[in-house]
């Protein structure tokens, strides 16, 4: 099969200068904000994205270390199969993050619950939508123990460079 290549449409701009420290998710990233700039030649993409109070990121994890298929998760002491977790250091640092739309400004999205760190390359953006997005009857494989008492909430530098 053909190599794959993808040209980042932005960059994120978050307080978060490095991993250590940022939020392992957005759920504990209430209070934190952000902004996403779509760079202009990409701009007329945003039309009728302000009505959406969500939406997902898709981006490039340019600060992993090399890929591993076994990894120990933020929320587990147990080593885990790369695939069962949403560790960055993946065959493919693809990382993906449903953030709060707060306001748009031409080509920046003002955003909270932002768990990215500065200057993460944006590869694609897509709205959140509920009747989409959110199932029901949904297990939580290992996780579902941990959810309830998490080890970390916050990257401890374990998967970054």
């Amino acid at each position: 099969m053909e190599e794959i290549c993808y040209k980042p449409i932005g960059i994120v701009h978050s307080p978060f200068k490095e991993p250590k420290g940022v939020p392992i998710q957005p759920v504990f990233a209430k209070n934190t904000e952000g902004r996403i700039e779509i760079f202009p030649e990409y701009s007329a993409g945003l039309k009728d994205l302000e009505g959406f109070s969500h939406i997902i990121v898709i981006y490039h994890f340019h600060k992993a270390k090399e890929p591993k298929l076994e990894v120990t998760p933020f929320l587990d002491p147990t080593p885990k199969g790369v695939f069962s977790t949403r560790a960055p250091s993946r065959p493919n640092p693809i990382g993906i993050s449903i953030v709060r739309l707060m306001k748009m400004d031409h080509n920046i999205l003002y955003v909270s619950e932002i768990d990215m760190i500065d200057r993460t390359p944006v590869l694609d953006i897509k709205p959140y939508v509920p009747e989409f997005d959110t199932r029901k009857n949904v297990k939580a494989g290992w996780l579902e123990k941990r959810l309830r008492n998490p080890l970390l909430l916050k990257d401890d530098g374990r998967f970054s460079t």
